[in-house]
């Protein structure tokens, strides 16, 4: 996201660091993302003819343009959703059940510095892409293995998806009305997370390496990274309390949630003692701040279905964009409007900071996109092309290995690439 404003030296943060990435979904894709946009190549390993199964769901699906160039679009169109995943990366197909194509990913990785994968634990080892496999044709390389329950303990063997982590995790259990059943969150979070995760630990031992030399494994379970993200709510059990769905409350601290307006819901945040009467002077409720009831935030927590029922009719009597111009804007509270997603895509807060852009897809032309946060004084960051087609780069990538021509045609004869 930033320019270089004119500064020719600048460059991307993980310039000339190659990623070779073998994951589905989400996990292993949104961190390789991350990865793209500081500047890392990522080069996706996909499947034959099928690709990562991301590609497949849907709908929306978006019927391509024609295409001339390498690449294939699936027989239902291009999935948005994967494209949200993969940004900026290289589409190479390999079919790793073949000796050649197995061959030729070992020398995908001589030349990489991460390797990354998502298998289910033992498949890496068991179809010859595993830790000591990669690290026998460079002893260099950071390779990061992503799973749901990790390498050890008794659910290793479990297959897992978002929505099972969320629930090992304890995510649902406090997620939803406190009067309903536990609730998903509405976005593939624990992917989310443990992507995060996952990029920031391959960060870590690419500066490990820069002092020692060493490459590394990163091994990381869906399950492990859901659970430091749980904070308060495992700093009551800790005590020994139960956490519950308490909706948009907050178990510590009040008024701390949404309120209904006129036409929709405000966020408010004003928990410490300065902002909680700034509210109630701003919202000509001065009597609640001497309320015995709210005086501090521990009894506003203490009583906060009291609190909730006299912001509430409060709240309700104007629309949501006023209560903003007035406490937001005017009075300088936190308070905030409750958006849906196109509204969050698309307002002037979002256009003024460049977060959706577009980006040139080969076959479907210019797409919206969405840009990563991070912003740099002397670095560079953003995403320069769209996500590839299945197969797109394959020849280009095995060209630039050293593959002539004759090489290539041995590995469409023997099924290793397509033959297309």
């Amino acid at each position: 996201m930033s320019s270089n404003d004119g500064n020719e030296t600048r460059t991307r943060v993980l310039d000339g660091v190659t990623v070779v990435d073998l994951s589905t979904f989400v996990t292993g894709g949104f961190a390789t993302t991350m990865l793209a946009n500081q500047g890392a190549e990522v080069i996706k390993v996909e499947r034959p003819e099928a690709g990562d199964d991301s590609r497949h769901s849907g709908p929306p699906f978006v019927d391509p343009d024609e295409h001339d160039g390498p690449g294939t679009t699936p027989a239902e169109g291009e999935s948005p959703y994967f494209w949200t995943v993969n940004y900026d990366k290289r589409s190479v197909e390999l079919d790793l059940k073949t000796d050649e194509g197995l061959a030729a990913l070992y020398d995908l990785a001589r030349e990489a510095d991460v390797f990354v994968e998502n298998f289910r634990p033992g498949t890496a080892d068991r179809i010859g892409v595993g830790y000591d496999d990669i690290r026998e044709v460079n002893d260099a390389i950071v390779y990061c293995s992503i799973s749901a329950f990790g390498d050890s303990g008794p659910w290793r063997e479990r297959p897992g998806y978002d929505l099972l982590v969320q629930g090992t995790s304890g995510i649902m259990s406090v997620t939803g009305p406190e009067d309903g059943d536990p609730a998903k969150v509405g976005m593939p979070e624990t992917d989310l997370i443990t992507a995060m995760w996952a990029a920031f630990g391959i960060l870590g031992a690419l500066f490990r390496r820069e002092l020692t030399g060493e490459g590394d494994r990163v091994e990381l379970a869906m399950h492990d990274a859901a659970l430091p993200w749980l904070t308060k709510q495992a700093a009551k059990a800790f005590v020994g309390e139960q956490p519950t769905r308490m909706g948009t409350k907050d178990p510590v601290l009040a008024p701390y949630q949404a309120y209904p307006t006129a036409d929709g819901y405000l966020n408010v945040g004003c928990a410490n003692q300065k902002l909680w009467r700034g509210l109630c002077e701003a919202i000509d409720r001065p009597e609640l701040a001497d309320d015995p009831r709210f005086e501090t935030n521990a009894d506003r927590v203490e009583h906060m279905d009291e609190l909730e029922a006299e912001l509430s009719a409060t709240f309700e009597q104007r629309p949501t964009e006023a209560w903003v111009e007035d406490l937001a804007e005017d009075a300088g509270l936190p308070v905030g409007p409750v958006y849906d997603v196109p509204t969050a895509l698309d307002n002037k807060q979002t256009q003024a900071r460049g977060v959706v852009t577009t980006l040139e897809h080969p076959s479907v032309g210019e797409i919206d996109a969405l840009e990563h946060p991070l912003n740099y004084e002397n670095g560079e960051a953003g995403f320069e092309d769209g996500p590839p087609l299945l197969g797109e780069d394959t020849e280009a990538v095995l060209r630039e290995l050293g593959y002539g021509a004759d090489e290539l045609d041995q590995l469409r004869a023997a099924g290793a690439i397509p033959d297309r």
